[in-house]
Order: structure tokens, then sequence, then C-alpha cells
């Protein structure tokens, strides 16, 4: 696997301050996406055991909520090994760190045994995300009110409550900034 990028101290890709993981590699290629270059498998560096250490370091201060993972598509079937280890790294080290991973795949499609998404990882991965961000960026449903997801078809998914219910539940954003008001 390759990376693009790794940003520290993120406060755009999920709640409260964050490591972000741009993976490279994305067959999706929405339109009007925002890092195009990510969509080739080979973009960046490699990611490795080092990167993989200064990913969980930059982990650990008190501060820091968690990972987000990003791409291109972390969902990508050629991506989701590597990323289970770094997940279930992180949460046997970091345990009270929280793992938020947006994807151009919807969910359905990742826990549907005859997907072509589906690997041998994909489980493994899953079990260690708390949020996914679901659905292809769609340019028309664009909507910049929206918070940590670009288009209003993408859903917010807590997939604790997700898992625990057997069906899709919504991650619920606290009420101050769902709104977008300071009232």
């Amino acid at each position: 696997m390759h990376y693009g990028n790794i940003k520290k101290c993120d406060i755009a890709d999920g709640e409260g301050v964050r490591t972000t993981l741009f993976v490279s590699g994305c067959t999706h290629r929405c339109p009007g996406c925002f890092q195009p270059e990510t969509w080739a498998f080979d973009f960046g560096e490699p990611f490795t055991r080092e990167v993989e250490d200064a990913v969980l370091e930059s982990l650990a201060p008190p501060f820091v909520d968690g990972l987000t993972l990003l791409g291109g598509e972390p969902m990508e079937p050629a991506n989701q090994a590597a990323l289970a280890d770094l997940a279930e790294r992180v949460k046997r080290e970091l345990p009270g760190k929280t793992i938020w991973c947006y994807t151009g795949d919807v969910y359905e499609d990742l826990v549907d045994p005859a997907s072509p998404r589906r690997t041998d990882a994909t489980d493994r991965l899953l079990a260690c995300i708390d949020v996914l961000v679901d659905g292809p960026y769609v340019k028309d449903l664009h909507d910049i009110t929206l918070r940590f997801r670009g288009s209003s078809n993408q859903r917010v998914i807590d997939l604790a409550a997700t898992r625990a219910a057997g069906e899709v539940r919504l991650w619920e954003d606290d009420p101050q900034f769902a709104t977008h008001t300071m009232a």
C-alpha cells in the first residue's frame, strides 16, 4: 500500500483532533473528487512499518482523539489488509482512540459476502472502525453545510451501534454543531 499524505492535528475529518492518513488508490474516480492524484495506487510513498510507527506516535498525545482513514480509497481491496493491521494495532496499543473511515463504497456492499469489494481483511477492518462515512461523492449533491461529509447522499454511520442493532445506525453529532449555530 502507498499513502499520499499524513495530517497531524486535523480537525476537519472526524470528531476532535485526529491524525489523518490519506491512502493511495481509488477505482471509484468520483467526478469532483478533491484528491484525484490519490487515484493512482503508486501515488506517494510506501506505507512501511516506520510510517505506521510514526502514525501511532502521532496518536499518543491525550488531546488527539483518533485516526481517520481517507483516500484515495481505504476500502479498495488492495488497501484493506494493511489498514486492518494498522487499525488493529491502534485498538490494541491505544484503545481509547477512535477510528473514522471515509469510503466511496456503501456499508451494505462491504458486508455483502458476494461483493467484489470484500476481502479476507474486510471484517477485521470494519471491526476496528468506530465511524464510517460511506457513499460516493456526488458533485450535484455537494452541500457545504454538511458536517464530515461532502454530499448529501453520504452517511455518517456509527458502526458499534450498527453492529449491535443489526442494521445501519447513523452517528449522532452534538446538536450544537449539527445545526451550524452557536446559540
